[in-house]
């Protein structure tokens, strides 16, 4: 029987859903909040580009954000080997793993010494431990939940918001205190502890464990380690997955380009380096916010029509806030308009990936969920891999020593046409969903609409 938080239960049962939150929501907050972090190193490194001597010397944007866009790319796109590695193994097994891999891969890029090093460690090696933390906590959780599904996941994927929040400011400080590769080696030790300590409270609600034991009861778990669970192709082929396949790749190609350069865009208005790092923490604080709002609200006014809404206002947010930021012409209304975008977009762009999952399993059932979303995921991986350099190789003047806000304008006309596609898919996935119901899932139209 699937818990929520209102229904009379016994109370080891209670406490059980609420250790799930706790761990995911800790999971999320070191491996995703990390992530989102990455704009401080960004804006680190693109200023070590400009100085001789240094791992970064003549390096442009786009070749620094391809460590920030692989290790975003590769937590997607290895989703479903992870989603089949916890069907296999105890969930903990494999984010233990996670944590080794994870913390080994900061670890070892504290000692780079050259680009193409830190993209194969904070950026690949990183991407694959993030996935493997991140994968249980979004596959796992949701199973555990009905009525209250889309608060549930509101507060665990509220740890990237709340993450993107402390890691910043943490990492500011390490950097002017200790310097940027000690701050790398002690985010390891950290990440370390509470990724392994998480670990231990992910697992299986019981109805769930007895279908997955049955399903891998005839395979051999050493020849079926690389295999991608099975999808149902009649779901695959169908016009409401193709229509979130669109909407999914579209958002993503587009979502993570102002989390990395918020940062950089921030010193073209003329904000100090330490005072820029603010802007990381603003946006991710807006992200934490407007996820569980966001997804409480989505438990009522239905979850479709919810990523309806945070996907139109996210591209408004684009071409209304950021983009007219980088033409102005005084740097107080720039100011103004990208502090206003910073916000708006924190809220409602970041409310996509916490509704995304909870529609799924609205969607096409908690028996495809894990095989559908571990799909998807990789969708979006590759989107995030061509849409975010692309981006990046848009600014403009990247080598002179101090470029403005303008040089940001093919980057935020990109992202915002991006987000407006997507939201046209979102809409189009709305109207299959609407016309695939039919009178045996009535009583569930509620929760669609």
């Amino acid at each position: 029987m699937q818990i929520d938080f209102n229904h009379p239960t016994l109370l080891i049962s209670r406490l059980q859903s609420i250790s799930i939150i706790v761990a995911s929501t800790a999971l999320v907050f070191t491996g995703c909040g990390i992530n989102f972090a990455f704009g401080v190193f960004q804006e680190l490194y693109d200023s070590m580009a400009k100085e001789p001597n240094t791992p970064f010397t003549g390096a442009t944007p786009a070749q620094i954000d391809l460590i920030g866009t692989l290790s975003i790319a590769l937590l997607n796109i290895g989703a479903p080997f992870a989603t089949t590695w916890i069907k296999q193994y105890p969930p903990r097994n494999v984010i233990w793993a996670s944590g080794i891999v994870y913390s080994g891969a900061l670890i070892l890029a504290s000692f780079s010494q050259a680009l193409w090093q830190f993209i194969l460690t904070q950026g690949c090696l990183s991407g694959i431990g993030a996935c493997l933390l991140y994968m249980p906590s979004v596959t796992v959780a949701p199973t555990w939940f009905s009525l209250h599904r889309g608060l549930a996941m509101g507060i665990i994927l509220a740890g990237t918001g709340v993450g993107g929040v402390a890691w910043p400011l943490a990492f500011r400080h390490l950097i002017d205190s200790v310097g940027f590769r000690n701050t790398l080696r002690i985010t390891a030790g950290i990440s370390f502890v509470l990724i392994c300590g998480s670990g231990v409270f992910i697992r299986w609600p019981e109805n769930q464990l007895a279908r997955i034991q049955a399903e891998n009861g005839a395979l051999s778990r050493s020849s079926n380690l690389f295999i991608l669970p099975r999808v149902d192709w009649r779901v695959a082929r169908s016009r409401k997955f193709l229509a979130h396949a669109l909407g999914a790749a579209l958002q993503s190609a587009a979502y993570y380009t102002p989390v990395f350069f918020f940062a950089s865009f921030a010193r073209t208005l003329g904000y100090s380096q330490a005072t820029s790092a603010n802007f990381i923490a603003i946006s991710n604080a807006a992200n934490a916010l407007g996820k569980v709002v966001i997804g409480y609200g989505a438990d009522r006014m239905g979850r479709l029509n919810a990523l309806v809404l945070t996907t139109l206002i996210s591209a408004i947010s684009v071409l209304a806030l950021w983009l007219p930021s980088c033409l102005t012409t005084t740097q107080s209304s720039g100011s103004n308009l990208f502090i206003a975008f910073t916000i708006l977009y924190g809220i409602f762009a970041s409310a996509y990936v916490a509704l995304f999952p909870t529609c799924l399993v609205e969607l096409f059932g908690v028996q495809n969920f894990a095989s559908v979303n571990g799909l998807l995921y990789m969708i979006r991986g590759f989107a995030t891999l061509l849409g975010t350099p692309v981006a990046g190789a848009l600014i403009r003047g990247h080598h002179q020593k101090n470029i403005g806000p303008r040089s940001y304008e093919n980057t935020s006309i990109m992202v915002g046409v991006l987000m407006a596609v997507a939201t046209l898919a979102v809409v189009w996935a709305r109207l299959e969903a609407t016309l695939t119901l039919d009178g045996s899932q009535g009583h569930r139209r509620k929760w669609l609409m």
